[in-house]
């Protein structure tokens, strides 16, 4: 018995030092990040951790591939010793090589993981990895306000799990680069102005100005509330700005959207009410808030106030109800106003892309309501908050890699896919995927704001697709084309045949296939 209290003591001090409850939380959200993903987990090695199941029998489409891909190019170009801000395989010769704004933030940690893991892992690494560091920041960030270490763990736990975090983080790079909003705050308390504009900068510097539309307010404002003042608020502020000028800049200007988004696009992806309390919303559109979470965080509330912490309050009320109202885009009669007086407002076709910050609003009003809680009440909550939030969104998505078709190009000339899709179709995504292999220049891309010539060169190609020629192909110095036969088994099944027939008709000769993946190049 005494050998078993000792050691129980001996535990219990090592959780209580900073290292050991540093390790309980990064086990806790690491823990976090196996339950958001399961059971997709189960392929960790074989499939990407995404949000679409397989649908076609090889690589499956979606933002996980693309978000892979722009992760990849910056290590790439920097191993080549190139600029890594930019993308030299894309929309070529059609356009200069684009910037990569995806890459800037996470491609540094990225890169390696990639070399040591290869794609799919170096994915799933990744993702898993965005769990512990979203929970740990908010954690520290939620201790720095003098909380305790409990109240703290739920906090961070109940912003790694927030449902519309997880969703965004089954492939788009929303949910990854919240974190930098809690690491933000935390510098802001720590007095290091620098590092608090290094992680608010990174936020647009990501290319996800939508959520900086809101975040940056939410920084500066969140510098005043706590006493801190202009000289943490304006480097930071004014770096954020300069990043969010330079996407407007380098990846909005001359695009399709330069002149912002319809009101029929931004309806399509607008949340309604009921959607907060719901588990059953889809894409875009999933906004579940939670059923417990939310009436902890009310409770939060009330405790902070009779605190007499008005501010801090009033600001964490503000971070919830403004993304929540904006959220609803066109269901409000106040949206069409709001893109008039929000400065590149009108550009975001998703009007979701604030609740990051309700979000960690939230999670921080649970931390306050847990302030006086005992040890077995925190134990408690941990387990509740984490099955009130949990919500099943990962899929096993289909990989393939090493694909013969791909490692068989040989030879000058740029890669054409077969079929074309328009460059916002995120059928794309799936040949992005492929050119981790081929690392050739290509005539087409994926993106939603490629600029109008682009656009007019994929619309002209899309002829192949049936088996019209084009001098396009000449134009453009195609050598070599990649038939994805699953693709046109699901899209255009009559198709496929004519479109082969064609190739062979003007010197394309058949050269290797895997998978339903048939390669043919140009004679020399």
């Amino acid at each position: 018995m005494a050998l078993r209290d000792g050691r129980g003591a001996r535990l219990r001090r090592a959780l209580a030092s900073r290292p050991g409850f540093a390790g309980l939380a990064a086990g806790l959200y690491t823990l976090a990040g196996f339950l958001a993903t399961w059971p997709a987990l189960e392929h960790v090695n074989t499939h990407f951790l995404a949000a679409a199941p397989p649908t076609v029998a090889e690589a499956t489409p979606g933002d996980h591939l693309q978000t892979s891909w722009n992760l990849w190019l910056f290590g790439h170009q920097l191993a080549h010793l190139n600029a890594p801000w930019r993308d030299p395989y894309s929309f070529r010769p059609e356009l200069s090589p684009r910037a990569n704004f995806q890459g800037l933030a996470f491609g540094p940690p990225y890169w390696p993981l990639f070399a040591l893991l290869g794609a799919v892992l170096a994915w799933n690494v990744f993702t898993l990895l965005t769990y512990t560091a979203a929970g740990g920041a908010t954690c520290e960030w939620l201790r720095s306000l003098g909380l305790p270490r409990g109240a703290s763990l739920v906090g961070g736990l109940a912003f790694a799990l927030a449902p519309y975090r997880v969703a965004q983080s089954t492939g788009h790079l929303l949910g990854p680069t919240s974190l930098f909003l809690p690491l933000s705050l935390l510098a802001i308390e720590k007095r290091k102005p620098f590092w608090a504009a290094a992680a608010i900068t990174a936020i647009p510097l990501s290319g996800q100005v939508s959520l900086a539309l809101g975040a940056v307010p939410f920084f500066f404002a969140y510098a005043f509330v706590r006493g801190r003042g202009l000289l943490d608020a304006i480097p930071g502020t004014v770096t954020a700005l300069a990043a969010a000028e330079l996407y407007q800049r380098y990846a909005i200007r001359g695009s399709l959207h330069e002149h912002g988004r319809t009101l029929a696009e931004v309806g399509h992806y607008s949340a309604d009410w009921i959607g907060f309390v719901s588990r059953h919303g889809r894409g875009e559109a999933f906004v579940f808030l939670g059923w417990l979470t939310p009436l902890l965080a009310l409770a939060g509330l009330v405790l902070l106030l009779r605190s007499r912490r008005y501010w801090l309050a009033l600001l964490l009320v503000a971070g919830v109800v403004v993304p929540v109202v904006i959220a609803l885009g066109t269901n409000l009669p106040t949206y069409r106003l709001a893109r008039k007086l929000v400065p590149h407002l009108n550009v975001a076709r998703v009007p979701e892309r604030l609740l990051p910050i309700a979000c960690l609003a939230i999670a921080a009003l649970v931390a306050f309501a847990l302030a006086r809680a005992r040890p077995w009440l925190i134990a408690l909550v941990l387990v509740l908050v984490a099955v009130d939030l949990h919500v099943r969104l990962y899929h096993a998505s289909a990989a393939d890699e090493g694909n013969a078709a791909y490692a068989a190009i040989a030879g000058p000339g740029r890669l054409l896919e077969l079929p074309v899709f328009l460059p916002d179709v995120n059928l794309n995504s799936t040949y992005l995927y492929y050119d981790l292999a081929a690392q050739r220049e290509r005539p087409l891309g994926y993106s939603t704001l490629v600029p109008r010539p682009a656009f007019r060169t994929a619309r002209r190609l899309r002829a192949l697709n049936c088996g019209t020629w084009t001098g396009d192909v000449s134009r453009l110095d195609v050598r070599h084309v990649v038939v994805h036969r699953p693709l046109y088994a699901e899209f255009l099944p009559r198709c496929r045949a004519r479109a082969e027939a064609t190739l062979r008709a003007h010197g394309f000769r058949r050269i290797a296939s895997d998978g339903g993946l048939v390669l043919f190049s140009a004679r020399p």
